[in-house]
C-alpha cells in the first residue's frame, strides 16, 4: 500500500510526446530524466515510491530532415549516452524508427473544410513502434509482477486500450500519468487527455518549468568512455 511499504515503481516516457509538447523552444533539453521524473514528480507524490525501471522510448533521428542536420543526430547520442550515464542499470532506450513517405492530403485553404477534391502531394515522416512499444512494455512488466505502480508520460490516446487492460487484468497495479504540458497550455487548447485520465489513479497535469531548471543535467557527463556533453545548440 501507498504510504506503508516501497511501491516498486517503473516509469515509461515517451521521448517524442515530451520533446515536443514540453522541451522544444526551452533551455531544458538536456534533461536529467531520473531527476525530474523520479525525484520532483514520483517521491512527493508517493513517497514510498522505489524506482526499479525508467524506460525512454525514442526513435535515431533523421539527420537529413533534421533541423541541424548531422549535429542533431549527434546532440541524440550524446543525450541517451548522458541519462544511460547518469542512473546506471536504471534507465532503459527502447527504440523505434522514423519513417518517409509520400501522400495526398487535403488542401489548407483559408474559412473552407478540407476536401478530398483538393489535395496536395506531401512528404510525410513518422515516428513508428513508440506507442506499441510503450503499451507492451508497460503490459508485460505488469502482468508479469515487476512492478505495482506504472507511471507513464504521454498525452497521446494510442494508450488508452493497453492501460484499460491492466486495469481489467492486474487490478492491483496503481497507474501514474504525467502529462507533457506547460502549466498555461490550456489557453492554448492543449489539456491532459480525459480518456486516459480517467483511467489513471493518479495524475500530474503539468511539468513545471521550475522543475526542469532543477533537473539539468552537469554540462559534462562522465561516461565509460569520454564524458557526453551538451551540444553547443541545445
Amino acid at each position: 500500500m501507498v504510504g506503508t511499504a516501497l511501491t516498486r515503481t517503473s516509469i515509461y516516457i515517451d521521448g517524442y510526446n515530451l520533446y515536443y509538447s514540453r522541451l522544444k523552444g526551452t533551455p531544458y533539453k538536456w534533461l536529467d530524466i531520473a531527476a525530474l521524473f523520479r525525484d520532483r514528480i514520483l517521491l512527493p507524490q508517493d513517497p514510498g515510491a522505489t524506482v526499479v525501471a525508467i524506460k525512454y522510448f525514442t526513435a535515431p533521428v533523421k539527420a537529413n530532415y533534421a533541423r541541424h542536420a548531422e549535429a542533431s543526430s549527434q546532440a541524440q547520442t550524446q543525450y541517451l549516452r548522458a541519462i544511460q550515464s547518469r542512473a546506471p542499470g536504471l534507465v532503459q532506450i527502447i527504440n523505434g524508427f522514423h519513417i518517409f513517405g509520400a501522400a495526398s492530403l487535403p488542401t489548407y485553404r483559408e474559412g473552407t473544410s478540407p476536401s478530398k477534391d483538393d489535395v496536395s502531394r506531401v512528404w510525410m515522416i513518422e515516428e513508428k513502434q513508440t506507442d506499441v512499444n510503450i503499451a507492451l512494455h508497460a503490459y508485460r512488466d505488469a502482468v508479469r509482477g515487476a512492478c505495482d505502480q506504472l507511471v507513464i508520460c504521454s498525452n497521446d490516446s494510442d494508450l488508452e486500450p493497453a492501460l484499460k487492460m491492466i486495469r481489467e487484468d492486474v487490478p492491483t497495479a496503481r497507474l501514474g500519468l504525467v502529462m507533457p504540458l506547460r502549466d498555461k497550455d490550456t489557453e492554448a487548447g492543449k489539456v491532459p487527455n480525459k480518456r486516459l485520465t480517467a483511467l489513471a489513479h493518479w495524475v500530474r497535469r503539468h511539468i513545471r518549468d521550475d522543475e526542469l531548471a532543477q533537473s539539468q543535467l552537469p554540462q559534462h557527463v562522465p561516461t565509460p568512455k569520454k564524458p557526453a556533453s551538451k551540444p553547443l545548440h541545445w
